[in-house]
């Protein structure tokens, strides 16, 4: 699906249906077609745009069909790209953006971030406080729990939910679990089992570990979880709010160990894997090079045509813990949906937005998009749709593993730092073996002294 989270571009949605007001017309729209007569809405028209990556255009149109069929007399239009910031930032700079809009992707989200930094977005507590389409129970009810309180949601702290969750991925460690059961191998549970492996590795002529070298950002889904898993709540804070002293701190020095052991220790690092893009090290890992990498649930259908070694079977682990006993963690990102504050039709938009977290709208995405919404129970509606591995990774968040998530705080307005590019591209010096863990936390406690005075400067 791309490269994601600053470098991943992710599990992405899309599509669809007729014309943005304004836009022109050789961007990919189509039209999804009138329905006739009155309307219960005082506008029943909608504006929507929506990022087009790999999950196909279906079912947007599918969804946008549906609503319109259940409320006559509505009429829905998507322009949909996989430039969509592109399209809609002059109508956001001009005062009238879409109604209703779903952004990703790496080169997209930006235009997120400043809609948040300016308070742009509409206050969306009211949709998930009030109770969910066709049913009795509060839509807030239905969500993965911690979703709606995270920041990606949340973004001001001061509970209210700003932003709409989507789709989510879930994200660790991968292995070959045909190998494994061949070979009678037991997936680690601490990392130490794991980093006991190597010999094992050698054994069947592989490294223990390899990753998308290129883009080092896939490595924080192991680390983030460790982080929580060593530090919990506390630490993860102090990472992703840009406190100095986590730099210092006995969390990040375990953390960022494992990747300085996996530098340093004799075939734990698939050679080569630092120059390496995310489809070529994937590549590598199913053809049998390593035993281990990291990435999401979106791994097994953007390889699916990528060759392997006979007989391979996707595994998850998720990330180990440190020690016996704990529990294993996995880290898990989810897709966003915003109504901006200035649109022109938030009743329609807020009424669709609802109706996506309906029952058949989470089986119309499994089916077309082969993705999951982060909804309670969604793995199972999705079930007939998606793989037997993909729905068992879904499973494991749904049934129990501590699923861990977070994001950056905005960086101050204006500020020339991209956290995720500061923290993240730095690694590759570490796993090259030239940069050591002491420089490394040297620089990045520069860096959160600055983040920080940045943001005492500009908050009023």
């Amino acid at each position: 699906m791309g490269v994601w989270t600053g470098w991943k571009a992710g599990a992405a949605l899309v599509l669809s249906v007729s014309l943005l007001a304004g836009c022109g017309s050789n961007s990919g729209q189509s039209s999804a077609g009138k329905q006739s007569g009155s309307s219960e809405f005082a506008d029943p028209e909608l504006n929507i745009a929506v990022f087009q990556g790999g999950y196909g255009r279906e079912y947007w149109d599918k969804i946008a069909e549906a609503f319109m069929a259940d409320h006559p007399g509505t009429t829905i239009n998507i322009t949909a790209s996989p430039k969509i910031a592109e399209l809609v930032r002059p109508k956001i700079v001009a005062g009238n953006p879409p109604d209703l809009m779903y952004i990703s992707g790496s080169d997209n989200t930006p235009i997120l971030d400043g809609l948040i930094k300016d308070n742009a977005l509409t206050d969306l507590t009211d949709v998930f406080e009030g109770q969910a389409e066709g049913g009795k129970e509060k839509l807030a009810d239905k969500i993965l729990p911690g979703v709606l309180q995270s920041r990606s949601m949340s973004p001001y702290g001061d509970g209210k939910v700003y932003l709409a969750p989507f789709n989510f991925g879930v994200m660790g460690l991968w292995y070959n679990k045909n190998l494994f059961e061949q070979k009678g191998i037991t997936p680690p549970k601490t990392w130490d089992e794991l980093f006991a492996l190597n010999a094992t590795a050698k054994q069947n002529n592989r490294a223990l570990f390899t990753y998308q070298g290129l883009y080092p950002g896939y490595l924080e889904e192991m680390l983030v979880p460790s982080i929580y898993s060593l530090g919990g709540q506390k630490a993860l804070d102090q990472y992703f709010d840009y406190d100095p002293t986590f730099w210092s701190s006995d969390t990040f020095k375990q953390t960022w160990g494992l990747l300085d052991k996996i530098a340093k220790e004799d075939n734990a690092l698939m050679s080569g894997t630092v120059a390496l893009n995310h489809t070529q090290a994937q590549t590598a890992f199913l053809q049998g090079k390593a035993m281990f990498i990291p990435n999401g649930t979106w791994f097994e259908d953007e390889m699916k045509d990528a060759p392997r070694e006979d007989g391979f079977q996707f595994g998850f682990l998720g990330v180990p813990a440190f020690s016996d006993g704990k529990p294993t963690t996995a880290m898990t990102s989810v897709e966003q949906i915003v109504i901006p504050a200035k649109a022109k039709n938030p009743e329609l938009a807020k009424a669709f937005l609802k109706y996506l977290y309906t029952d058949d709208s989470i089986k119309l995405n499994a089916e077309h998009s082969k993705a999951v919404l982060a909804v309670k129970g969604a793995p199972d509606l999705a079930k007939p749709y998606i793989s037997e591995t993909t729905y068992n990774v879904y499973k494991t968040v749904d049934d129990g593993i501590v699923a861990v998530n977070g994001t950056f705080k905005s960086v101050a307005k204006g500020s020339k730092y991209n956290p995720s590019e500061e923290v993240y591209v730095p690694i590759s010096s570490i796993m090259n073996k030239q940069l050591t863990l002491d420089q490394y936390a040297q620089q990045m406690t520069s860096l959160y002294t600055e983040l920080g005075k940045e943001l005492q400067t500009t908050s009023p």
